[in-house]
């Protein structure tokens, strides 16, 4: 947990307007198809920040801040990654490349994107689905 979260100014000296703006609209878009729990983190080694949504003790998903950077990452375990499989074609090229070159670990495929603009957002809410359904209307 953090101390202090950081506020839009610090985001976006952080990370610059654009990605900021990104990184608004991928949380609203979540937010909209998702009522989880919220919780900012530091980032670890890689990121200044974690913001993690969680449900149940589940993690769904976590968005990542550092310089000039927003990450966006989803964790596919053994039952996911077949379903994703499944659908695979359906996806954009980036998507597939990135879940392709990721190394898949005991307990699944931790796919990092980091998105520069809302391309792929489409493709981001679809592997959302796959881990939960939307439980918001």
């Amino acid at each position: 947990m953090l101390d202090t979260i950081p506020g839009a100014e610090e985001m976006i000296t952080l990370v610059g307007e654009s990605r900021y703006n990104i990184w608004n609209q991928l949380n609203a878009l979540i937010e909209e198809k998702y009522d989880m729990e919220c919780i900012w983190n530091k980032g670890g080694k890689a990121w200044n920040y974690e913001y993690k949504y969680r449900r149940g003790g589940k993690t769904l998903c976590a968005l990542y801040a550092r310089e000039n950077c927003v990450g966006f990452m989803v964790i596919l375990g053994k039952d996911e990654r077949l379903r994703f499989e499944t659908d695979k074609d359906n996806y954009s090229k980036e998507v597939q490349k990135i879940y392709d070159e990721t190394q898949t670990y005991h307990d699944g495929k931790w796919l990092m994107f980091e998105p520069k603009d809302t391309s792929l957002f489409d493709d981001f809410i679809r592997l959302l689905r796959i881990k939960r359904k939307p439980n918001r209307k």
